[in-house]
């Protein structure tokens, strides 16, 4: 029986950077009427509430929606009106230097240059650095052409983890690299899940983009949940219509 169904947000629920479209909005609405829902995805709080939270009709169920921003070592719920925070993993000033060195070496060794970029390319999200290949406002259809078959970031994921072996180091998105505490990543946040929500991974569904290895998804499959890759957000509203009907 599955009583929690969990999602990646860029590239799964919307496009990337995007807010969730009103169908999109409105099928999490039926989902929240049948199960608890869980987004976890890189990007930080402000951009879950853009993309997420205030895109969802007046009718969803807000009490049974857990938002995990940052790759999950952040949590937040919808309590007394509002959203609140549960905790959050932070890393030290020291860490962050030493990561955001890593990422300016990493560039220069492995010769990417970008023939264009929109906006910062390193984003410090507080417990998670990610790097943005393209900048954090390139536009979603030169995103889709830049990596589409994440070749080009797994060789800079790979230097990164010359450097940084201590570390996790993962692909997410359209352009993304995450980099987090060792041991920290989707796998992780479903587990920080799990203990607070009190719903056990054998009642846990995983639906993403990036289900394979090396993929921001991965984890979720490794920890042993079920999962569905989808291609993109109409994949995803198909297979949401189908567990709608399942667990109605």
């Amino acid at each position: 029986m599955i009583s929690l169904v969990a999602f990646d947000l860029d590239g799964t629920l919307a496009e990337s950077k995007q807010p969730l479209l009103n169908s999109m909005g409105e099928a999490i609405a039926d989902l929240l009427d049948v199960a608890d829902v869980a987004v976890i995805s890189g990007g930080d709080w402000s951009q879950f509430h853009k993309q997420v939270a205030s895109r969802l009709p007046a009718r969803a169920n807000l009490s049974k929606l857990w938002l995990m921003p940052t790759t999950g070592t952040k949590l937040y719920v919808h309590k007394e009106g509002d959203w609140q925070r549960v905790y959050a993993d932070l890393f030290s000033d020291d860490e962050r230097k030493n990561i955001i060195a890593a990422f300016e070496a990493s560039l220069v060794a492995t010769g990417f240059k970008p023939e264009q970029t929109w906006g910062e390319r390193i984003e410090d999200r507080g417990s998670q650095i990610t790097f943005s290949a393209l900048g954090q406002q390139a536009p979603v259809k030169a995103k889709e052409v830049w990596d589409p078959d994440f070749a080009k970031r797994k060789v800079i994921q790979a230097d990164l983890r010359t450097r940084l072996p201590d570390l996790s180091i993962n692909m997410g998105g359209a352009t993304s690299i995450d980099i987090t505490q060792k041991g920290v990543d989707k796998g992780y946040g479903l587990k920080r899940l799990r203990d607070a929500s009190g719903i056990p991974l054998e009642q846990m569904m995983f639906i993403g983009d990036a289900i394979f290895p090396g993929g921001n998804d991965y984890p979720a499959k490794e920890i042993g949940l079920k999962t569905v890759r989808v291609k993109d957000p109409d994949g995803t509203l198909a297979a949401i219509a189908a567990i709608v009907n399942c667990l109605s």
